[in-house]
């Protein structure tokens, strides 16, 4: 065997596919590849692909081509497809993108070493042939407990189908389990896989059939590798999944994910933890008061509505409407007054009227959102919606998109502007511009989830930049705001370096 083989993981979509990356990248590492990050650099680029929308696909292809011309221009030799879009299309994708060298499923994860192997030797395996993902598990939850270790679970740390040929950095402590995960970046927050699948029937959403029915992960498990990721240097634990409200049922006891949050805040190192994708129809009263009453849990509520129209919203297959959820909102914030909520709305879906919109964007002016994320309904290949009468044309979509995104603006530029003079917990994480005349030092509230959510840019009394590294957490004010980022002063007391800075 030679071990001079190189692997570059291209990630594309959502935090769900960073862990399944670094899952992947970890069981490359354990069979003698190495990780480099430049896939110009690696003998095999890995794309691992998003199937979620019609952007997000486009998105992948393009990454696709991008490492294929790298055949002319780098070391690459081959270029493979996997994740979610490889997942969901499988021979179709092969067939219409044949600069893929392959194109893998899920199930191909627990032995990618011997595949890229062979591909490299000149071999082109059979492409993925796509099913519904369902379909592998029970339909009772209560079932899949000893069903699941037969299904590949991206993320889920489950067996590899071949013994590691290297001494593996990625081992929890001896006493506990092992971590088959290689960290791909140097940033003071990972994603912590708590779940996978989804067993809702939402119209618009093609994610259960690619991604299966739900299987909550082990308390245990998740706590290893919270642990595993803290002895890395991760401050924040972002707990992921495709709907954390229903973690447990599987286990028999949906109460598990109150118990689980102090259990990961309360491992060495970690300092804060963040929960994700809440549904509203699902949230219990007693989440509520677990995440408002744990200490270094952050006060951050990712809830997803979709709507406010109670019909449309039984149209999309979906509960609730726009009473019901501002008294959700006032559940949350009755326990956590500074709480950040940031939800996502689909606008255009095939039957919606104009006083439907009307009830949403009403919605979206009482509900004081910190982020709302506009999406413009498109038909995904096998939902429910896709053969729903009432279809709007592209124009009337595309305007409906830009008025609510205005409206969106505005409501969000205000909301942050109500934060001026208020205090706040900072992540820092990187220093933007650095190395020009005006660098500016970036960090994250408490309030604000990665990457969508807007930042925080912590400036000194003089609006210079503190002294501060990627990792520290201090306490600051905010002072002013540029849109949905705040700007904030951090008081000299918590900053770990000192009144002297």
């Amino acid at each position: 065997m030679s071990s001079a083989r190189s692997v570059a993981v291209v990630t594309l979509g959502c935090t769900r596919n960073e862990v399944d990356s670094e899952e992947l990248a970890g069981r490359l590492a354990s069979q003698g590849w190495t990780l480099v990050e430049d896939a110009a650099e690696a003998d095999v680029a890995v794309v691992n692909t998003c199937g979620f929308v019609e952007q997000a696909k486009k998105d992948s292809v393009d990454a696709l081509l991008e490492a294929n011309e790298l055949k002319q221009t780098g070391r690459t030799q081959k270029v493979v497809a996997v994740g979610c879009m490889a997942e969901r299309y499988g021979e179709q994708l092969a067939a219409e993108l044949p600069e893929a060298d392959a194109v893998l499923g899920f199930d191909s994860y627990a032995d990618m070493s011997t595949h890229l192997r062979n591909i490299l030797a000149g071999e082109r395996p059979a492409s993925h042939v796509p099913r519904d993902r369902r379909r592998l598990l029970p339909i009772s939850p209560s079932d899949r407990r000893g069903a699941a270790g037969a299904v590949s679970l991206p993320g889920h740390q489950q067996e590899e189908t071949a013994e590691p040929l290297v001494p593996l950095e990625q081992v929890a402590p001896a006493t506990g389990p092992r971590v088959v995960r290689a960290r791909l970046d140097g940033r003071p927050w990972a994603p912590l896989k708590i779940a996978s699948g989804c067993d809702r029937r939402c119209a618009f959403c093609a994610i259960p059939m690619f991604r299966g029915a739900f299987v909550s992960r082990a308390p245990a498990e998740i706590v290893a590798e919270g642990a595993w990721l803290a002895e890395r240097g991760v401050k924040e634990l972002f707990l992921v999944s495709e709907n954390t409200t229903s973690y447990g049922k599987d286990l028999g006891d949906l109460r598990l994910v109150d118990a689980l949050l102090p259990e990961l805040a309360e491992l060495p190192g970690v300092e804060r933890v963040r929960v994700s994708y809440l549904q509203p129809a699902e949230i219990r009263p007693e989440l509520l008061d677990a995440m408002a009453r744990t200490p270094g849990v952050v006060p951050y509520f990712d809830i997803s509505f979709q709507h406010a129209s109670g019909p449309l919203l039984r149209r999309m297959r979906r509960f609730g409407d726009r009473a019901s959820f501002l008294g959700l909102l006032e559940q949350v914030r009755d326990r956590v007054p500074e709480a950040g909520i940031r939800t996502n709305v689909i606008v255009g879906f095939p039957g919606e009227t104009e006083e439907d919109l009307a009830e949403l964007t009403d919605f979206l002016c009482e509900a004081r959102l910190d982020v709302v994320g506009v999406f413009g309904y498109s038909d995904e290949d096998g939902t429910e919606a896709e053969d729903y009468e009432g279809k709007h044309d592209e124009d009337t979509i595309r305007e409906r998109v830009e008025r609510v995104s205005a409206l969106v603006e505005e409501l969000t530029a205000q909301r942050a502007a109500d934060r001026i003079g208020t205090r706040v917990e900072v992540l820092v994480e990187s220093v933007e511009d650095e190395g020009e005349e005006l660098p500016r030092l970036v960090g994250r509230a408490g309030q604000q989830g990665p990457d969508v959510d807007g930042v925080t840019y912590l400036v000194d009394d003089d609006g210079g930049m503190p002294s501060l590294q990627p990792g520290d957490i201090v306490t600051a004010t905010v002072v002013d705001t540029e849109g949905v980022d705040l700007v904030a002063v951090p008081e000299p007391s918590t900053d770990p370096r000192g009144p002297g800075r």
